[in-house]
């Protein structure tokens, strides 16, 4: 199993956690005084769960199981697939960070982070079809 798919699934992984433990807090009755941003936490969530669980997973198995490319560079440029999963990432945690913060203190700069962080991440996306697109192909030609 390639290196970038072990940190896929291992950050999957790790995401999938996250997402139940905030779902359990977001699901804590409001009588118990929780920090007011756990309260806004909700968006954050859903991000946690679909792009770290769902989408890292997704990516991490098809950059192991999708057919090479050739036999010198099976999955293409690899330093681009690092910078995908970099982008990634930095772009779901600036949602975790942003998304509570623009809530609970909305006349604030913030709401920058979320607009950063979807850039980071459709940037991550695109780059991630750029790099799996030439795998999707009839055959392998022996190249």
């Amino acid at each position: 199993m390639p290196l970038l798919t072990r940190w896929y699934i291992k950050s999957a992984l790790a995401y999938l956690v996250a997402a139940l433990l905030l779902a359990i807090l977001l699901a804590l009755p409001n009588e118990l005084n929780l920090p007011s941003f756990i309260r806004f936490m909700n968006p954050a969530y859903f991000h946690l769960f679909l792009v770290g669980w769902v989408t890292q997973m997704i990516f991490g198995v098809i950059h192991w199981m999708f057919p090479i490319i050739t036999r010198t560079r099976p999955r293409g440029n690899e330093q681009l697939g690092w910078v995908s999963f970099t982008l990634l990432n930095v772009g779901l945690l600036l949602r975790v960070v942003g998304e509570p913060l623009t809530s609970t203190q909305p006349e604030t700069w913030y709401g920058w982070l979320l607009a950063v962080s979807a850039l980071l991440q459709w940037l991550a996306a695109v780059i991630f079809v750029v790099l799996a697109w030439p795998r999707v192909k009839d055959r392998y030609r022996g190249e």
